[in-house]
């Protein structure tokens, strides 16, 4: 048989897979509260934006074999959102670099 067939009706991994997508996703809150208080203001680091897209394509993913919409839609706008913030950050680094030297 197809081992895409078979995977793709493997509760078991789907299940996995979703909850690591919801492990990834809320982690980025634990990363980003260490990082502030650590800095003792409020910070957004660089691997909060990592792991919401990490998070946010493992359950866009789990959503679109759902075949959730609602899941699905505020899952793709998510990832859209934390890819630009990243990018800006990106940039944003890129500019400062280029300033300095």
């Amino acid at each position: 048989m197809n081992v895409f067939y078979e995977l793709y009706h493997n509760l078991t991994f789907w299940l996995v897979l979703g909850f690591t997508g919801q492990l990834m996703f809320s982690l980025r809150f634990l990363i980003q509260w260490i990082t502030s208080e650590r800095e003792k203001r409020s910070v957004i680091p660089l691997a909060f934006w990592y792991f919401s897209i990490a998070g946010g394509l493992l359950l866009f993913v789990y959503a679109l074999w759902r075949e959730d919409p609602v899941f699905i839609v505020g899952q793709g706008a998510g990832i859209a959102i934390y890819s630009r913030n990243l990018y800006f950050v990106h940039r944003e680094r890129r500019d400062k670099a280029r300033h300095s030297a």
